[in-house]
């Protein structure tokens, strides 16, 4: 878990710089209330009545400044309305003027990010302490920050060095640290066990070999839940193989693992009353003489056959036995996360993520939690009329439909097939990528849906 309290700390009336916030409806207000050399300080930096905007405003020695900022409402502080001053302010301690930043905390931690682990130079400014009266939202705050930027490091690491060794590595640690049981299964076991997992990674190189990995934690008195990732560690497309620009940000196709693995964190850390179960199957889709073929009909840890329709619909391959596994424990709850699909990018973008769900109440709670924490999820529908576009002539059912139309719900309605129908079950279809940057959200990996998860388990399992 990264450690990051020197970002955060208690407010014990140590000294700090001041943060006055301000908003459009008050702004001229403030404005004309400020002292002449404020006002003169405030014109000649642009200060305007808009988000992110901000000026230092000149105090009576050298060091006795403070600043202003615009939010879009000081009565209700947004994750971010603080985030462009925590990348911008020179190191420090400072402290919100009146109130204490509540939500505005996340901001302040995940702005301050930056992916260093391929750069020599050091950083030119040391760390901006935020200051708050609220220990307990200190803790959380700095809890889920670990596990977003967990997911950006992991995300954000090229495959050469974020294979599926490096994910199981990943999980081996986090289990060491919270005392669970990791589960590794590979080579014939997995054949026989979990043919698709392995059938997608048998091209890979030696050492990157497919593998299911598992953790299990919690006491058998609680709830079961599982958590599976998609942990694609690269995708060449297989022998449908994707262009170069397609190829180009499959780094970031372990996504779904890199989210499953912080929310497992976040649930162990804060030690919710459940049974977790985690599993990542985690392979690199290859192309060489091993590589799985279109026209192949796969065996499946369900006993359903598949026939391959497109080798690169490969994550749902490997997430469809993950998903039977997981089924076999009966949890009450079952959550996944992948880098499935373009289709989803093409109708959500790359900020919503598209939230399948078997569940109404389940949607219902994950998209007013995604609201309440400015981590916003959008509902697309497990339609049945869909159903009939995986039949396949030979096989149970194809991976991947004809014709290109609804492909993320196909996607979905494959993964259904895999899931019990007594388990309310949602899966997240993220992009895991932020394309640019914003205020506490820099260019690269990013966790899109994790939030929402995380307030919604919360909700649903109070400690």
């Amino acid at each position: 878990m990264t450690d990051l309290s020197h970002l955060l700390q208690p407010d014990r009336g140590q000294s700090a710089r001041m943060i006055h916030i301000v908003d459009p409806n008050g702004f001229d207000a403030w404005l004309n209330q400020q002292p002449p050399r404020h006002r003169a300080a405030a014109t000649a930096q642009k200060l305007t009545p808009s988000g992110f905007s901000s000026a230092i405003l000149p105090g009576d020695g050298a060091e006795d400044w403070s600043v202003v900022t615009v939010v879009a409402n000081v009565d209700s502080l947004s994750p971010w309305c603080l985030a462009k001053l925590a990348e911008t302010l020179p190191e420090g301690q400072y402290r919100v003027e009146g109130r204490d930043p509540g939500a505005a905390m996340f901001g302040w931690v995940t702005g301050q990010y930056r992916f260093e682990r391929y750069r020599k130079e050091d950083r030119a400014t040391g760390p901006r302490v935020l200051l708050s009266s609220d220990p307990v939202a200190i803790e959380e705050t700095l809890r889920q920050g670990s596990a977003t930027l967990r997911v950006r490091d992991m995300v954000n690491t090229p495959a050469a060095d974020m294979g599926p060794g490096e994910i199981e590595a990943a999980a081996a640690e986090l289990a060491k640290q919270q005392g669970a049981e990791l589960t590794v299964t590979r080579g014939t076991e997995l054949e026989r066990g979990f043919p698709m997992i392995a059938i997608v990674g048998q091209a890979a190189a030696k050492g990157r070999e497919p593998r299911l990995i598992e953790l299990a934690w919690g006491r058998a008195d609680q709830p079961k839940i599982a958590i599976v990732g998609k942990g694609v560690c690269f995708d060449t497309g297989g022998l449908d193989l994707k262009n170069s620009a397609g190829m180009r940000l499959m780094k970031k196709d372990m996504g779904g693992a890199a989210h499953a693995l912080a929310l497992a964190e976040l649930v162990m850390t804060a030690r919710l009353p459940v049974q977790l179960h985690l599993l990542i199957p985690a392979v690199e889709n290859s192309i060489g003489a091993k590589a799985f073929r279109p026209g192949d009909v796969l065996a499946t840890r369900k006993g359903l056959t598949v026939e391959n329709t497109n080798t690169d619909a490969e994550g749902r391959l490997i997430l469809g036995d993950a998903l039977a596994r997981a089924c076999e424990e009966a949890p009450e709850l079952l959550i996944d996360f992948a880098t499935l699909t373009g289709a989803a990018r093409v109708a959500l973008g790359p900020d919503l993520p598209a939230l399948f769900a078997n569940d109404d109440a389940l949607a219902d709670a994950l998209s007013a939690q995604g609201k309440a924490v400015s981590d916003p999820v959008w509902r697309l529908p497990l339609w049945d009329g869909y159903d009939e576009m995986l039949k396949s002539d030979i096989a149970d059912l194809v991976n991947a439909a004809e014709g290109g139309f609804a492909g993320s719900v196909t996607a979905a309605l494959f993964l259904r097939r895999f899931v019990a129908k007594d388990v309310a079950w949602a899966h997240f279809d993220t992009f895991a990528w932020r394309p640019a940057a914003r205020p506490g959200r820099p260019k690269g990996g990013e966790a899109l849906g994790l939030r929402a998860a995380w307030g919604m388990l919360k909700q649903r399992y109070p400690r």
